[in-house]
């Protein structure tokens, strides 16, 4: 039983993280002719793949967000259409009306340092 817990379990775990990074960052999508190109590519995904990872941490822990998949995050919370109004000491967003996840959204962004809405 210690071995699968601490064995069996990990690697499962390991290996659906490499599955979701490629999955729903498109981190195998290695397409150019240079290795540096390549390269560079994929040290911007595993950057996304960071910055996902502390979105997802800095959800409530009740929220089903806080398990949520990366797709999830990208499409319900980071691919919202907002107008973004660039003043002298601060940017401010405003989020359409109809935005279902507003009230998360909200308090994920207050989570963050320097943010808010």
């Amino acid at each position: 039983m210690v071995l699968y817990e601490d064995v069996y379990c990990r690697r499962g775990a390991a290996e659906n993280h490499i599955k979701s990074w490629k999955t729903h960052l498109a981190a195998d999508r290695t397409s150019g002719t240079r290795a540096t190109a390549n390269q560079f590519r994929l040290f911007l995904h595993a950057g996304a793949y960071w910055l996902m990872g502390g979105l997802r941490a800095a959800m409530p822990k009740r929220s089903s967000f806080a398990v949520a998949q990366l797709d999830t995050l990208r499409l319900r919370l980071i691919k919202i259409a907002a107008r973004m109004v660039d003043m002298k000491t601060q940017i401010r967003l405003h989020l359409p009306t109809s935005c279902p996840d507003q009230r998360i959204l909200r308090i994920v962004l207050s989570r963050i340092p320097q943010l808010a809405i």
